[in-house]
């Protein structure tokens, strides 16, 4: 008995903490994070280290002279930019593309991915497929070549509009400033809907054929499998996707816009981007360039972070 009662209880385990917890992780993915810091050093030295150039906005940034040496003017850029009629009018023509090209860029690859997926010869559809894909490969330059070329006065659109009766006389397509952003929104979905159409495509073959079988057997058509299998099967697909491109909703860049537009349409023309490469780099006002691309940035972020907001409450979907 004394034996028994000398045998002292064991203590109870103590709980593994989330120390613990994440350095087995470590140890069982370490080949993992080996093979994911080359590219966490290659996002620090390309994506982080160069915000510190963000400290020329509130400078009268001279090149030549060190850091210490710079003129300090706090604001006084963003105050310029704010107060230059220019800038108005460039945000405008920046957020009107940039609606046009996310209801017209977005929508169409879904519609046309819906489309090729209910095609049911292979080879057509591989060939469609095809055709679709090479003009994203094309550089705007040679884009810019074709669409001058064929809205031309002896262009192919003239030629053929006059041959169905529809127009009488050539039109000068980019001449018109009032056309030019439908210009840009089309050339640009020309470009980008088959290959933008490609995520929507790999989100399709995930869904489960037994759902259009038992459709069928149901006697739901074709449109109606798209509607009730189809897209609520790529939904989530959809809503990061859109959460993104709201995110980039003023980040529309300047290629389009640059190669395509002539002293007529100049005022129509001009982006944020755009505006920052006239008034900015060209003239050497390296600070005030530096002011309108933090503020693209800011704006980015929070029509990011807001666009995430909305869908996590109603659709219970987001990125973050």
């Amino acid at each position: 008995m004394e034996a028994l009662t000398a045998v002292k209880p064991l203590k109870p385990l103590k709980p593994r903490g989330k120390s613990d917890k994440f350095w087995r992780t470590l140890f069982q993915q370490k080949y993992l994070y080996l093979m994911s810091i080359p590219f966490v050093i290659w996002v620090f030295v390309f994506n982080y280290i160069p915000i510190w150039g963000w400290t020329m906005a509130f400078q009268r940034y001279r090149p030549g002279k060190s850091f210490m040496k710079q003129e300090w003017v706090g604001l006084d850029n963003f105050r310029e930019l704010f107060h230059d009629e220019r800038f108005y009018m460039a945000l405008k023509n920046t957020l009107a593309m940039s609606f046009m090209g996310l209801f017209a860029g977005f929508t169409i690859p879904i519609l046309f991915a819906l489309l090729l997926n209910e095609l049911r010869r292979q080879m057509f559809k591989r060939i469609v497929q095809t055709v679709s894909y090479l003009p994203h490969f094309v550089s705007w330059v040679v884009v810019a070549g074709i669409i001058n070329k064929m809205m031309s006065i002896d262009g192919g659109i003239n030629g053929l509009l006059m041959n169905l009766h529809i127009i009488a006389e050539p039109i000068q397509f980019l001449a018109k400033a009032d056309w030019f952003w439908g210009i840009v929104t089309a050339s640009d979905v020309w470009k980008e809907t088959g290959w933008n159409s490609i995520i929507y495509l790999a989100a399709m073959t995930g869904i489960d054929p037994e759902l259009y079988e038992a459709a069928r057997v149901d006697g739901a058509a074709r449109i109606r499998q798209m509607w009730h299998i189809t897209l609520p099967g790529i939904r989530t697909t959809i809503i990061i996707l859109l959460i993104m491109s709201i995110g980039n909703l003023i980040n529309i860049g300047f290629e389009k816009q640059f190669l395509l537009s002539n002293p007529i349409v100049a005022d129509k023309a001009e982006t944020l981007d755009l505006y920052a490469l006239n008034y900015g780099l060209q003239l050497g006002r390296y600070s005030f360039g530096t002011a309108i691309n933090i503020f693209n940035s800011v704006v980015a972020v929070i029509l990011l972070f807001t666009a995430n907001t909305i869908f996590k409450r109603t659709s219970k979907e987001s990125i973050m």
